[in-house]
């Protein structure tokens, strides 16, 4: 199949500044378009008389700052400024593909790719059969071919059963074959606790990805870090791993008219602040920035981080951060056990203990299977009352 799809590209075609090359990231200079997306709360001291703030026990997607004050641009909902990095993406470059379950006619399980299969083609967005390790070895063979698939799972814990071709095949190939093969593939898709999903439809497989060598991860929380980010992996030379959170689909924001890319390896500044630095990432953020209402209100200035790139961490922006502030809490939906979380936690003392006045605090779901039932549900994952809770217990 994947000798099929490249037949019917001509190589001639291609042009060597179709590539970005994901090494040009790792330097600070980079001319990116960046937009804070804080909720401009407002600042107050350290507590000495605490006012009294409501906190809603269910944080829900806040419209970020870009959104309010920015006349110039679109809106678009999370799912369409995906399917906008998407598109415009396979316009620019032939050689970019989509492959997975019900993409092409029906428009994916949450209309990623609908209207996609029309316009390109159907070997361009290909409609597999429910075989997820077979059409995940076969995106990654078309990549050492010269393609750029973009390989959707229906649900991120479906790719579980590709777990084989995404560890020892994604993540090793350019090493194994000597550097004579890359793989720039694009996995992405929905996971993260819904509403009564259930325990299989509710996994956060960050934990489970992040020790594969040679893959990157990226998980997106706003419609313009989702464009920004599924571009940028697009024209990565390395296999990337974009999360999907299911609740922020319908997240909409004012993003740009024009082109822009970002960067897969910077965190993102939400909101800046003096007394804590908290690191959180994906819906999490808006539970964390929820609380930030009520701490604010209390005479705390939390700083906020979206560190967006999971793996590797932007140990730049996280330490500066960590040397004005000095205490650090991470917030984060991923298990406790192994997570991302605890990876991180390990990078700042490894990183940055001399500039801690306090234990790294990390705020994680419980480990156990998602219940199904709603109130239980809610239970095992962090609410915001809990990052009040520690940020008061940590800034003592």
């Amino acid at each position: 199949m994947a000798a099929t799809i490249q037949s019917l590209v001509a190589p001639s075609s291609f042009s060597a500044v179709n590539s970005i090359d994901s090494k040009k990231f790792n330097g600070r200079k980079v001319g990116f378009v960046a937009v804070r997306s804080d909720l401009n709360a407002k600042r107050g001291s350290m507590p000495g008389h605490c006012r009294t703030g409501n906190l809603v026990s269910q944080a829900v997607a806040t419209p970020a700052a870009y959104t309010a004050t920015s006349k110039t641009g679109h809106e678009v909902l999370l799912f369409e400024a995906l399917r906008e990095g998407l598109d415009e993406e396979m316009e620019r470059d032939a050689r970019v593909c989509v492959m997975g379950e019900d993409v092409g006619h029906y428009g994916g399980s949450y209309k990623v790719t609908k209207g996609l299969a029309p316009k390109y083609g159907d070997l361009r967005v290909l409609d597999t059969p429910i075989a997820e390790n077979s059409f995940t070895g076969m995106g990654i063979g078309a990549a050492m071919t010269g393609l750029r698939p973009v390989i959707e799972g229906m649900n991120m814990g479906f790719l579980l059963l590709a777990f084989n071709q995404i560890s020892n095949n994604c993540g090793m190939l350019h090493y194994t074959s000597g550097g004579q093969f890359t793989i720039p593939v694009v996995i992405r898709g929905p996971g993260g606790v819904g509403r009564q999903l259930g325990a299989e439809h509710s996994q956060r497989l960050e934990s489970y990805f992040q020790s594969i060598p040679g893959i990157q991860m990226v998980a997106c929380s706003t419609p313009y870090n989702a464009k920004g980010l599924m571009k940028a992996a697009i024209r990565s030379e390395n296999p990337v791993i974009l999360f999907e959170h299911v609740l922020l689909y319908n997240l909409k924001e004012r993003i740009p008219d024009e082109e822009y890319v970002l960067s897969l390896e910077e965190a993102e500044m939400v909101r800046p602040g003096e007394h804590i630095t908290i690191l959180t990432y994906s819906r999490m953020r808006y539970h964390v920035m929820q609380a930030a209402k009520t701490l604010v209100n209390k005479g705390y200035d939390p700083e906020v981080i979206d560190i967006r790139s999971l793996k590797p961490f932007d140990l730049h922006t996280i330490g500066n951060s960590i040397k004005k502030t000095h205490r650090v809490l991470i917030v984060e939906e991923c298990m406790r056990t192994g997570g991302i979380g605890a990876s991180l936690t390990a990078a700042i003392n490894e990183n940055f203990n001399d500039y801690l006045d306090a234990p790294v605090v990390c705020l994680s779901s419980q480990d156990v299977p998602t219940p199904y039932a709603g109130t239980l549900e809610e239970w095992t994952v962090v609410q915001p009352a809990q990052i009040v809770t520690a940020v008061e217990q940590l800034c003592r």
